[in-house]
């Protein structure tokens, strides 16, 4: 009975034992072991096996991207103003043997080094400047906590300014400005659109004055080619009628040679035509040299003439 009591105690101890030297470890997670106080391994995320009592977990570290929320710091600009900023960081355990051994606490650290890294980079900003280039306060902060935490195994992904804290006369007088600098540009906005108005007001009356002015032109060209239209079609037409009487006389003529009238007959009815001009109020009448000729004699050409004058 004493030696299955004894056996079942050594089965517990053994099973205790074989317990404690098998560690399971989550995924995204590592785990430092120290064998004899010394670093021996490091344990990786499912079934590990250690020596019992020889081996010992040190600490566990957590793989994922963490975020830590630095408290709010009072720093003071270079224009003398003292402003709190409360910021967050995120970080990475890159190197789990650094974290344990690099220092004693990163967390720790990565509060103290930001805290000293603002300070460093709000004293050179104004607050103006601090105000509009919160990107550049966050990347000036990265990299100095990239090379303070170069040796802890931590990699700063990271900086995200949560909150600027001003005071309340900065923060008032701030305002004021703001709203006279609205005011400004309201102001200088109207002015320009009461420009804008004027400058389209005045091309547009340019514009109705030049269109006036083309229609005016446009109105003369179109008289102009109309009397010149008219004067060709009244030149057309008297060209036609002298050519219609032409042709008429023409023909006139050609029915008496037709008819068979000499020559003497025809100068006496060109005399004929001579009275009857001679009726009228022409003080010169050219006689043609066959008239003469067949007339003979001057005195004929006389009689014509007083037969003029006794029908005045």
């Amino acid at each position: 009975m004493v030696g299955f009591i004894v056996f079942l105690i050594l089965l517990a101890i053994v099973i205790t034992v074989i317990a404690k030297g098998v560690r399971i470890i989550p995924q995204q997670t590592v785990a430092i072991v120290e064998r004899l106080g010394k670093y021996h391994n490091t344990l990786q995320a499912g079934v590990n096996l250690i020596i019992p009592i020889i081996d010992g977990i040190r600490i566990r570290h957590d793989l994922r991207m963490q975020q830590e929320t630095v408290p709010s710091q009072s720093v003071i600009t270079k224009d003398n103003v003292a402003i709190g900023v409360e910021l967050a960081t995120f970080f990475t355990v890159v190197e789990p043997k650094l974290a344990t051994y690099g220092i004693a606490n990163y967390v720790e650290g990565i509060h103290n080094i930001v805290a000293s890294a603002l300070r460093a980079t709000i004293g050179k900003m104004e607050l103006d400047e601090i105000l509009s280039n919160r990107d550049r306060i966050q990347a000036e902060l990265r990299q100095a906590l990239d090379n303070a935490s170069e040796n802890w195994g931590v990699r700063i992904d990271r900086v995200e300014v949560l909150q600027l804290s001003i005071p309340g006369d900065i923060q008032n007088s701030m305002e004021k400005q703001m709203r006279a600098e609205r005011e400004k540009r309201a102001n200088i906005l109207q002015a320009e659109g009461e420009k804008q108005a004027t400058v389209l007001r005045a091309e547009a009356q340019r514009a109705a004055v030049v269109l006036a002015a083309e229609a005016e032109k446009q109105r003369q060209i179109l008289d102009a080619e109309a009397k010149q239209k008219a004067q060709e079609l009244e030149a057309l037409g008297k060209a036609e009628a002298i050519k219609l009487v032409a042709q008429a006389e023409r023909e006139r003529i050609e029915a008496i040679k037709k008819a068979g009238l000499d020559a003497q007959i025809l100068a006496y009815k060109s005399f004929e035509a001579l009275a009857q001009m001679a009726d009228g109020k022409a003080s010169t009448i050219f006689i043609p040299t066959e008239a003469v000729n067949a007339l003979g004699s001057v005195g004929m050409i006389g009689k014509i003439f007083d037969v003029g004058g006794k029908s005045q």
